[in-house]
């Protein structure tokens, strides 16, 4: 019947129905179809993208993380914009207003050309944003009297433009320069050397220089495009689709532009969807069960218009900090990333040559040369591995794991946690809303090979790897370090605070990997948690007594570094103990087989390490060189069995002898024993 064929609708169609939100959604209704008005997003009742701003503000939080790595903020420094399109536009006429420090020389669209050689940020912001309340304005709506010596409003039927003394100056143009056609115009524009080139409009106006314009294929942006080495900006936020080829954004990238992709900048507007559709099926059911009627729901999607944005733009956020870390550690792990795409080309998943990453000879150049992939290519690896991790985990029980029903209520809006926490567990589309939030949390904070890297390392399966990331993430408190990370995220330089996130990143691998070393165990998440947590718990709260001279000194130098770079005491003692829990389970799991205190067996641990240099031969195992997948997995296992030693050798000295454990180990260590001297 008709709910049928709705459900057999291909996406194209669906796509053109979308449209008309409303007329969509009745045609859904009065097909009793089962998503009711979550058929189609936004409409009368259900969240306007451009009200919200939210495609606008997705962008932004990219362009505010570029200006970070510049050690700047955009929010509270004037900066220069050149950008594409006008004010009527969601995208563009949105973003001009997520700053009151944006200095906007030069935007175009395809009726005019607005040049504003000096603007007085704060009263140009006030003008956008009245053109921007006008219906259907043009850059012709702009009060003249506004605008700088030297600018203007062209348009584009012009013939030719005069070039005022102050348009060469800010478009980086030879003094011989008088006149342009719009065309050359904006082409000097798009060349210009400004912080930032904001796209909010329609067309491809930068390719790379191995490409030529019928490649592109935008015939009517021919004229006016230019090549990725050609740019001059330093930064660069994609709201609109497709302003760039991926050869032109890696050819920018690879000449100092900062820059992501086009799906990851501009994702808050599909992603606000996603949400929406999920929120109106959960309220659906409520319906169905008499909790809720059609005002009432109505009003509640509406108030948690905000909260909604909030939940989009975190996702946006958590995007872009993947990428900054991956970024970091390009260059020392260029071959895992080399070894994912093989695997993901032999699993028939992607083609390296139509997503325009390195050939095998071109990994080797940029080995030779210390250079990683770009932003624009780790955007592409970060959006193949959550496709293939998501596609993973929905195929295992993850979802089923009752313990990661907090995964699910996360998801939603906190006035939906409590209220419809019953109608949650029934929500027709509960295990994708599961595997999505375990895969981007796992993506995001580990990185793309990260799964991979496991599974090959230990032999798991995919659903083993989530359940021991998920239980080392609430070992390691990493919920509370990242917070605490994000805090003070304009007040210490981004490198310091991409340092932080290494770190955590590095225990949350550790503990992971352990975990899945433990022989036969199933990794229940909740029993694992119950299991080491309070001894980890202990460890913790007693690791400034347990620890070695050598290690407090080296603990308190961490500490001061991390203090002196702008981190808290309490965040920066945290940080400082993070490379000393690296052997956490080590220590717990000894102390619940032998039955013994976890303290104990912490200042054996840590006192066995120093007396045996075990440490100095750990930091050594890591330096050792990777120049593939059996280097990797050789170095994993030498750790692996350096750590399983020492817990066996700490279990053996505190099985012998009387007293305490630093006694225990002094008449250990003095034993007669060849195997003792060094």
């Amino acid at each position: 019947g008709c709910s049928a064929q709705m459900s057999l609708m291909s996406p194209a169609i669906r796509r053109v129905i979308a449209r008309f939100s409303d007329i969509a959604n009745a045609l859904s209704a009065d097909c009793n179809f089962w998503l009711g008005d979550a058929f189609a997003s936004g409409g009368s009742v259900g969240y306007s993208h451009k009200g919200m701003a939210i495609t606008a503000r997705g962008a932004w939080e990219s362009v505010k993380r570029h200006f970070r790595a510049l050690g700047r903020d955009s929010q509270s420094e004037d900066f220069t914009v050149v950008g594409i399109g006008d004010m009527s536009g969601d995208v563009f006429g949105n973003g001009m207003l997520l700053s009151r420090h944006i200095r906007l020389l030069v935007a175009f669209d395809h009726r005019h050309v607005f040049v504003d050689p000096n603007p007085d940020s704060e009263a140009s912001f006030v003008e956008r944003e009245r053109v921007f309340n006008l219906p259907r304005s043009t850059w012709e709506d702009y009060d003249p009297k506004l605008i700088s010596a030297g600018g203007g409003i062209f348009a584009r039927s012009l013939k030719s433009i005069d070039i005022s003394p102050e348009m060469r100056a800010v478009l980086g143009l030879g003094a011989d320069v008088a006149h342009l056609t719009p065309a050359e115009l904006i082409n000097a524009a798009l060349k210009a050397p400004v912080d930032l080139i904001y796209n909010g409009g329609i067309g491809t106006y930068v390719k790379a220089t191995s490409e030529t314009h019928a490649d592109v294929g935008d015939r009517a942006n021919n004229a006016i495009r230019v090549n990725g080495n050609e740019l001059r900006c330093r930064i660069i936020g994609e709201g609109g689709n497709l302003g760039m080829t991926q050869r032109g954004r890696i050819e920018a990238a690879r000449n100092g532009v900062i820059l992501n992709t086009d799906f990851i900048d501009n994702s808050a507007g599909v992603d606000t969807s996603d949400h929406e559709v999920n929120i109106k099926i959960l309220l659906n059911d409520a319906m169905a069960h008499g909790q809720l009627d059609v005002a009432s729901r109505k009003a509640l999607l509406q108030e948690m218009t905000d909260e909604v944005a909030e939940l989009v733009l975190h996702d946006n956020i958590r995007q872009n900090q993947a990428l900054s870390l991956m970024e970091r550690m390009s260059v020392s792990r260029i071959g895992s990333e080399q070894h994912f795409i093989r695997v993901l080309e032999g699993e028939g998943r992607l083609d390296r040559q139509i997503e325009y990453l390195p050939s095998d000879a071109e990994f080797a150049e940029r080995k030779a040369r210390g250079e990683g992939l770009t932003r624009p290519e780790l955007s592409v690896l970060l959006s193949y591995a959550k496709m293939s991790v998501y596609g993973q985990l929905l195929d295992s029980n993850v979802p089923e794991d009752p313990f990661l029903s907090a995964e699910l209520k996360r998801y939603f809006p906190k006035p939906l946690q409590e209220r419809f926490a019953a109608n949650m567990e029934r929500h027709r589309l509960k295990r994708e809303i599961i595997a999505t939030a375990i895969t981007n949390s796992m993506v995001n904070r580990m990185g793309a090979t990260f799964l991979l890297r496991m599974q090959e390392d230990t032999g798991a399966s995919a659903s083993q790897v989530a359940k021991a990331y998920s239980i080392a993430r609430v070992l390691a408190d990493a919920r509370t370090l990242w917070a605490g990370i994000d805090a003070v995220n304009l007040t210490v330089p981004k490198q310091a605070q991409l340092d932080a996130l290494a770190l955590v990143w590095t225990q949350l691998r550790s503990m992971t990997r352990w975990l899945l070393n433990l022989p036969g165990e199933d990794l229940d998440i909740a029993a694992s948690v119950k299991r080491f947590g309070a001894g980890i718990e202990a460890l913790r709260s007693s690791l400034g007594q347990a620890l070695s001279e050598p290690d407090r000194a080296e603990y308190a130098e961490a500490r001061a570094q991390w203090m002196d770079q702008g981190f808290g005491q309490e965040l920066a003692e945290k940080l400082a103990a993070l490379p000393f829990q690296t052997s956490v389970l080590d220590i717990v799991r000894v102390a619940l087989d032998k039955e013994l205190a976890v303290p104990d067996v912490a200042r054996t641990y840590f006192g066995l390490g120093g007396a045996l240099h075990l440490s100095w031969l750990a930091h050594r195992v890591n330096e050792l060189p990777v120049e593939g997948r059996w280097h990797a997995l050789a170095r994993g296992s030498l750790l692996d069995e350096l750590r399983a030693r020492q817990s066996a050798l700490v279990a053996q000295v505190l099985a012998s002898g009387q007293g305490s454990s630093e006694q225990r180990l002094a008449t250990w260590l003095k034993r007669d024993d060849s195997g003792l001297r060094f």
